[in-house]
């Protein structure tokens, strides 16, 4: 994920008006498939047991403040949104209200902050609940996954 870093302090930055989820998706660049030098060697899922260990691997590198999930096997979350190769999304009040475009070109962290500046504008005059705020990469966004 290019902007890692990037998403990781925005993460940290609003965690107090939101709060933020990734779900780890079928891999982008397995080790025994199209891998690239440098990466983290994961091989492609067999098993949802295969997914959550590679999802604990980035569980490992990102700001308590980030949750993790592992989409299903059968790549629900991915599919309902489009998630492959890297996806923001913002949902406030269960509706999607920023849909960024696919990545890693269209993987635009600036516009999630943008959205937050006025999002803590809009709300910081009055008690709001806090919603919920996912980034989606090498993972994506489902806010309830249903594993069978």
């Amino acid at each position: 994920m290019a902007q890692f870093d990037r998403i990781c302090r925005t993460a940290v930055a609003y965690s107090s008006i939101a709060d933020f989820l990734v779900v780890y998706i079928e891999e982008a660049h397995p080790s025994d498939g199209w891998a690239f030098r440098g990466n983290i060697a994961v091989s492609t899922h067999r098993s949802i047991d295969d997914r959550l260990a590679a999802a604990s691997v980035l569980g490992n590198a990102v700001p308590s403040c980030v949750n993790i999930v592992a989409d299903c096997m059968d790549n629900e979350a991915n599919r309902a949104y489009g998630g492959l190769f890297e996806r923001l999304y913002v949902v406030e009040g269960g509706i999607v209200a920023y849909q960024g475009a696919r990545g890693p070109s269209g993987f635009r962290v600036e516009e999630v902050e943008r959205w937050l500046r006025l999002y803590e504008t809009r709300t910081s005059s009055k008690s709001a609940p806090r919603q919920f705020v996912s980034t989606v990469s090498k993972d994506s966004l489902s806010a309830v996954i249903n594993c069978p």
